[in-house]
């Protein structure tokens, strides 16, 4: 986490959590999502406006984290921004041939199972937690099962949220348990 993030919440340490405006595709690319799209629908079917700021994305990634629910957010300043996930936290990214395997955010990770689901999407296991591997290195995801280097785990996509710990939607999750609360 930034230096300038950390004394901002020592700083601010109870501004209210954001929900719904930041969208984390099945590709890797964050989407803002402001009051107009988020009245169309979930992040699925109603993505926003693309980012394409590279240091803001920068900023993004250095101060990518989950809470203790499995909720990832980006910290932004004192702000807690919670994240919609298209599929999961992690979007992979192979290079050479599969031999080294980097997070969305650029940082390496190393592989410790490799899952194909009922679609023949691909997901990989890592040192940061589990991701989809980008659509367009499924050929060197396949070359790696193939030359025996992964062995695929088959598995039904609407388990891994929860075998693997992590939230797709926090602004849901989040509206369940404010509409379950008492009234004050």
């Amino acid at each position: 986490m930034d230096e300038i993030v950390k004394q901002a919440l020592a700083k601010w340490p109870n501004v209210p959590h954001c929900y719904g405006w930041l969208g984390l595709d099945a590709r890797g690319n964050w989407y803002m999502r402001d009051d107009r799209t988020q009245a169309t629908g979930p992040f699925a079917t109603a993505k926003g406006s693309l980012l394409r700021h590279d240091k803001l994305i920068d900023f993004i990634h250095r101060n990518y984290e989950h809470d203790a629910a499995g909720q990832w957010f980006f910290q932004n300043g004192p702000q807690r921004v919670y994240v919609e996930l298209e599929a999961t936290p992690w979007i992979w990214r192979l290079g050479d041939g599969g031999l080294q395997v980097s997070a969305h955010t650029g940082a390496p990770v190393q592989v410790a199972a490799c899952l194909v689901d009922e679609e023949g999407r691909v997901y990989l296991h890592t040192s940061l937690g589990l991701g989809l591997v980008h659509t367009q290195d499924v050929g060197a995801a396949a070359d790696a099962i193939e030359q025996g280097r992964w062995m695929p785990e088959q598995v039904l996509a609407q388990e891994l949220p929860a075998c693997y710990g992590y939230v797709t939607s926090p602004q849901a999750a989040h509206s369940a348990q404010t509409a379950g609360s008492p009234a004050s």
